[in-house]
């Protein structure tokens, strides 16, 4: 039998709902990030730099473009004859096949996965935030602990961790206590939703709530642990770490990478990150341009003004448009005479000529508030913005749009146009 100390099991099948029409076509760890990467790659990166090189990845959501990224491991060095990178989707068998129901069901479902290298620890890692950490670290805490779980945490602020499973810990770093999201916490050590666990003690949870329908870590199998009175720890991370599970967390984890001193740094050589990289040609800058604080994509050509934003590769914006505040993603065309003003362009968005993208007063979203908020312009995959338009804030638009969508020439704030019948869920 194969044996590895440590593999990671990395959870990526979620939809991503909260980020509205940028996940309409494409799974929440596969979108694009700072220009040049997808989500993904930020916990892909920390295996490969903390020397875990065998990671289980587990799919569900519109997969296809994950799937495609990732390939066989090659970008992070994980194509490997054992181990290496692995997509796990859910699968048929002869009873009981399910679509994964929650995290650690997903993890149950691919016990033979982990059983064939009989590993000592499994790391639990979700595939939808923003960080770089070294999980050897926290396998050497786990082991001078003699832990059977460590569950990495980070002070938030009092008033956020409601949001969060909080736990109480000891002086010594033990936990004495762990509330999933408590309407009156009292503590602020939230989970980051990073485990390690000793493989038999895992493997048992799991066997043992097998029937429990959704079994989720943070609901289910870490009070389960705790109950049988095994030895928890809160491993604290005072890092760079961000959910980007809203478009607001999304747009502000985008614009701190061109801070002028970014508090998450891309730039370091002790700590890559690393993805696939598919366009060939290098920038092109013209005499027209002008840009300030931005990070430019690969093959991007630029004739207008960009301030202030990122900018995905092969996205052209021509004469005469103006780009401020706002994320573009790959192979993305702004027209002429266009502006963009603290937008999230999706990947294949066509903006015509003379438009406005981000105008106004805000106005609250007609179609889901709690989505489409903090003053964003916010337009879908492969979506047209036809010529001589105007888009208010807090708003959204998925699909191939008319002039006719747009009365009077305008989409007001807190409005929304869906054109397609997949849209129904953006």
């Amino acid at each position: 039998m194969i044996k590895k100390e440590m593999i990671a099991m990395l959870l990526a099948g979620g939809q991503g709902s909260r980020l509205g029409v940028l996940t309409e076509k494409v799974a929440k760890p596969a979108v694009a990030f700072g220009g040049k990467y997808r989500i993904i790659d930020f916990p892909l990166s920390n295996c490969i730099n903390s020397g875990i090189d065998t990671v289980g990845v587990l799919t569900q959501y519109q997969p296809l473009r994950l799937n495609t990224h990732i390939g066989i491991g090659i970008p992070w060095d994980l194509d490997r004859n054992v181990g290496g990178v692995t997509i796990l989707p859910p699968y048929e068998k002869t009873s009981n096949t399910d679509w994964y129901t929650g995290t650690a069901n997903a993890i149950y479902q691919n016990m033979e996965y982990m059983e064939q290298y009989n590993p000592d620890y499994v790391l639990i890692l979700s595939g939808d935030h923003i960080y770089k950490m070294d999980y050897e670290v926290m396998l050497n805490y786990h082991k001078v602990n003699k832990a059977d779980v460590t569950i990495a945490v980070m002070p938030v602020p009092m008033e956020e961790a409601s949001r969060f499973g909080i736990m109480v810990t000891d002086d010594a770093g033990r936990i004495t206590d762990f509330q999933e999201k408590p309407e009156h916490p009292v503590s602020n050590l939230a989970s980051m939703g990073i485990y390690i666990f000793s493989w038999p003690v895992l493997r048992d949870a799991l066997i043992a709530l097998r029937n429990q329908s959704n079994c989720d870590f943070g609901k289910h199998i870490i009070p389960y642990c705790q109950n049988k009175g095994q030895r928890l720890f809160a491993y604290e991370f005072n890092g760079y770490w961000k959910d980007v599970g809203t478009l607001g967390s999304y747009w502000e984890a985008n614009m701190e990478l061109i801070d002028v001193i970014p508090e998450f740094n891309l730039y370091e050589e002790f700590w890559k990150i690393y993805t696939k990289g598919d366009i060939i040609p290098p920038d092109y800058i013209a005499d027209t341009a002008v840009i300030d604080r931005c990070i430019i994509g690969e093959g991007s050509e630029i004739y207008g003004e960009v301030h202030n934003s990122v900018i995905g590769a092969d996205v052209r914006i021509e004469e005469g448009a103006v780009v401020r505040d706002s994320i573009l993603m790959r192979h993305t065309y702004i027209g002429k005479n266009t502006v963009v003003d603290k937008a999230i362009l999706a990947e294949d968005v066509t903006i015509g000529d003379e438009c406005v993208i981000g105008t106004g007063e805000e106005a609250e979203n007609v179609y889901k508030p709690q989505v489409y908020g903090f003053g964003l312009a916010t337009i879908g995959e492969k979506s047209v913005v036809p010529s001589h338009v105007t888009v208010g804030r807090n708003t959204a638009i998925i699909g191939e749009t008319v002039p006719e969508d747009y009365p009077g020439g305008a989409l007001p704030s807190g409005g929304v146009i869906i054109k397609e019948k997949a849209g129904e869920e953006a």
